[in-house]
């Protein structure tokens, strides 16, 4: 679905006519023919809420962790432990697919990452992290929507945006498209033939009609039969009786194999975004079990179904996840963490030379953390994004200091992720 900047009678019929489509099972119109940045796939998944870093790649090696974490450490050895990565840190028990594309030296993890922003403000922190700006509401588009045109992707079908509105990180001037499973009862071939006749002779409008068709064709097709809505409108784990680790898993694994066969496709999108929340972990956090395993165990599940449903593509492809902010290193009152400074980042794929961890540890002692509280930032979430932006999809550097992220031409990209 188009999601338009202005909201003109045009674009609301435009809307209305691509949510129709969005709801049509089996109709045969391909995707435009995107221009493509090589034939290379980049997926960023922002998890939304400020995931706690200790918690999903415990420093377990540090001689103060133990100590610092309290009742959140993962105990060394035994039922439990983290994945060991390198003597030091590790993965939370959840991560497992995360470890075995560690082994496969497709993960890069990254520690003490953040935006410019130093405040505690989930509003502000994920407006810096989607903007690119150094500063929150410095500007009012997403730097993923602002790479779109110099990687030739500015026709609407480049781009796919995991939700009913693009985030963000993708809005902006060049259109985008959207896609999430349907609740709402189908409407019928018969009916969508009817409104294709009746924009055939509008060029924008059926231009966004088709794109909306063959996203929601692609996408049902991709999905588990049980996982996809049903004509009566119920979709998987609407049974009120799931537990919240189902739940969880309902809504990530089917979402990220239907976007694995769409951007699959020869001609699909080379872009997508996911939008993942619930990381706010203030109450009962758990260790290594607990709600925060759950949902790192659904991500991690989530990402074993898009390299699956990838298939061969998988190898042309990186995936960026990161959060707006890491959480405090010691516990607090109600068994969570609050919101901190520095967190965590992974850079995951076929196309990923892995296998490495950028942390730039400073330690857990009182005197190295920011406030006596939070991990130091040491490494520029946009750094990152820049990387994967030149050395994966191919954007020239003028681009992507000026257009892209603009005032950042003393910040290099790292060097040395992709293969």
């Amino acid at each position: 679905m188009t999601i338009p900047n202005i909201w003109s009678r045009r674009s609301i019929i435009q809307s209305g006519a691509a949510c129709a489509a969005l709801m049509t099972p089996g109709i045969g119109v391909r995707f435009a023919n995107a221009a493509t940045p090589g034939d290379k796939r980049f997926v960023v998944i922002i998890l939304r809420g400020g995931l706690d870093g200790l918690a999903a790649v415990p420093a377990h090696g540090d001689p103060d962790y133990a100590a610092k974490r309290g009742a959140l450490a993962l105990p060394n050895t035994g039922p439990g432990a983290p994945i060991d990565l390198d003597g030091m840190f590790g993965l939370h028990p959840s991560l497992a697919t995360m470890g075995q594309l560690w082994a496969a030296k497709e993960l890069v993890v990254f520690h003490n990452v953040s935006t410019p922003y130093r405040d505690r403000s989930h509003f502000d922190a994920q407006n810096v992290l989607e903007t690119g700006a150094a500063s929150p509401h410095a500007v009012a588009d997403g730097w993923l929507n602002r790479a779109l045109q110099p990687l030739g992707l500015g026709n609407g079908a480049g781009a796919l945006a995991v939700s009913s509105s693009p985030p963000l990180m993708l809005d902006g001037k060049v259109r985008v498209s959207s896609w999430v499973p349907s609740r709402m009862p189908m409407t019928d071939e018969d009916y969508m033939t009817r409104v294709k006749m009746l924009y055939a002779n509008d060029a924008v409008l059926s231009s966004a009609l088709d794109d909306a068709l063959v996203t929601r064709a692609t996408a049902q097709s991709a999905m588990h039969a049980d996982a996809a809505p049903n004509m009566a409108g119920q979709g998987q784990n609407n049974q009120g009786q799931n537990n919240q680790a189902q739940a969880n898993r309902g809504d990530v694994v089917p979402l990220m194999e239907g976007v694995g066969k769409i951007l699959a496709a020869d001609d699909g999108p080379r872009v997508a975004v996911f939008d993942i929340s619930g990381w706010d972990t203030h109450f009962n956090q758990g260790a290594g079990d607990g709600q925060l395993a759950r949902r790192l165990q659904a991500l991690d599940q989530g990402i074993a179904a898009l390299k699956e449903s990838l298939g061969p593509v998988w190898k042309k492809t990186a995936v960026v996840a990161a959060s707006e902010f890491g959480r405090t290193v010691a516990i607090n009152g109600t068994g969570g963490t609050d919101h901190g400074t520095a967190g965590i980042a992974f850079l995951m794929g076929g196309a990923v030379s892995g296998g490495t961890i950028h942390a730039e540890w400073v330690g857990l002692k009182n005197e190295a953390l920011r406030d006596g509280r939070d991990l130091p930032a040491r490494t520029d979430t946009r750094a990152i994004f820049k990387a994967s932006l030149s050395d994966h999809l191919g954007i020239a550097t003028n681009a992507l200091n000026a257009q892209v992220f603009p005032d950042t031409g003393s910040l290099a990209p790292i060097k040395g992720l992709f293969a």
